[in-house]
């Protein structure tokens, strides 16, 4: 178990750089120049007190859910390059021998890869989105004791407001994780077989299927196939319907419990644990892939 551990660990130490290091620096490149702006007198502080004096809550939930949002979509997209690098990294760094002599196997090594790609790895951009969500409300706190709108007052609301919404993203990170397991777990598997090229590829490779079924089975064109309507419903993660739908046209407080009834209800399990077993089946193919190369 140590053992795994460590493997785990070694994959945040080699892509710090895209979970740790490329965050902080987003996070400084979009808050230091609001801080100068403040401190220089660009930004008129009183109108923007002003501004979240008259609905601080409200603008400080649309403001982390916005910035929860946009963290997630980073984070997709790079664990789509982390996987495609990963996975092919021992053999393109000439350290396939040296994993090769450690009493770890084949399949182990990159089910590591594969729990990193859903543990350690997301709760750094989720730190990194907690981090951003406080320093909103520095910037929120700040401007409103400006306009002498009473900021101890907003201090005292906003601790709810950010446990039920950092509650809220934890949810849909996880769900999220697991509805793209097997799109993450393909691209790691190709890539053991043709490195970086493996995001390419497997945007190529269910495009191919769609044509081959479309011409066996006939129809209009490739995306009125079965086939790409399967893929089109597994590509898309609908956080966005559903409450978070009727919550913006109303002006109730984020509750985080509605949110989550309703998230896990919408959601397919069947499909999640579908992909699960599709996610272990590549990794152990590619696992073998990797042994039988290798070993020749």
């Amino acid at each position: 178990m140590k053992a795994f551990v460590a493997l785990v660990h070694r994959e945040l130490i080699e892509h710090r750089g895209a979970f740790v290091l490329a965050p902080l620096i987003l996070v400084a490149v979009m808050f230091v120049p609001t801080l100068i702006s403040f401190a220089t007198g660009r930004v008129d502080g009183r109108f923007t007190g002003f501004l979240f004096a008259a609905a601080p809550m409200r603008v400080y939930e649309f403001g982390f859910l916005a910035f929860g949002g946009a963290w997630c979509l980073y984070l997709i997209g790079v664990l789509f390059f982390y996987c495609a690098d990963g996975f092919s990294a021992d053999k393109r760094n000439n350290a396939m021998l040296f994993w090769k002599s450690m009493p770890v196997s084949d399949f182990k090594m990159l089910l590591a890869k594969l729990t990193a790609t859903l543990t350690i790895l997301p709760a750094m951009i989720y730190a990194t989105a907690l981090l951003s969500a406080l320093l909103l409300f520095a910037i929120a706190f700040v401007s409103s004791s400006f306009s002498g709108a009473g900021g101890l007052v907003m201090l005292s609301h906003v601790g709810l407001v950010y446990l039920q919404i950092a509650l809220a993203l934890l949810l849909v990170l996880v769900i999220g994780l697991l509805w793209y397991l097997p799109f993450t777990a393909l691209v790691g598997a190709m890539a053991t077989v043709v490195g970086r090229w493996a995001i390419p590829l497997s945007l190529l490779l269910p495009g191919l299927v769609a044509v081959a079924e479309w011409v066996v089975l006939g129809g209009l064109s490739p995306v009125h196939t079965n086939t790409w309507r399967y893929l089109s419903y597994r590509a898309d993660f609908q956080v966005s319907q559903g409450y978070l739908e009727n919550w913006f046209s109303t002006d109730v407080p984020f509750s985080v419990s509605a949110f989550a009834n309703d998230l896990i209800a919408r959601t397919d399990w069947v499909q999640i644990g579908l992909g699960a077993v599709f996610a272990i089946v590549a990794i152990y193919l590619a696992s073998e892939y990797r042994r039988r190369v290798n070993d020749n």
